[in-house]
């Protein structure tokens, strides 16, 4: 296995992690006031979801789309 298809696959699971921590951090109490309130997530849950999601598009690229 090439070290780029592992980075990618790394990237992709660590991605997904983060996905899944940013979803619970905005089902919470106090991030569903400030949505409410502000109509936006917190910071810190925008880093999960958004860090998430590049990580996961990035993991996708060097894990499967390049040959």
């Amino acid at each position: 296995m090439k070290d780029t298809r592992l980075i990618g696959i790394v990237l992709l699971v660590v991605g997904v992690i983060l996905l899944y921590f940013g979803w619970q951090a905005s089902e919470s109490l106090g991030d569903q006031v400030t949505e409410a309130m502000t109509g936006r997530f917190t910071e810190d849950t925008m880093f999960l979801i958004i860090g998430g999601a590049v990580a996961v598009a990035a993991g996708v690229y060097l894990g499967f789309g390049r040959k």
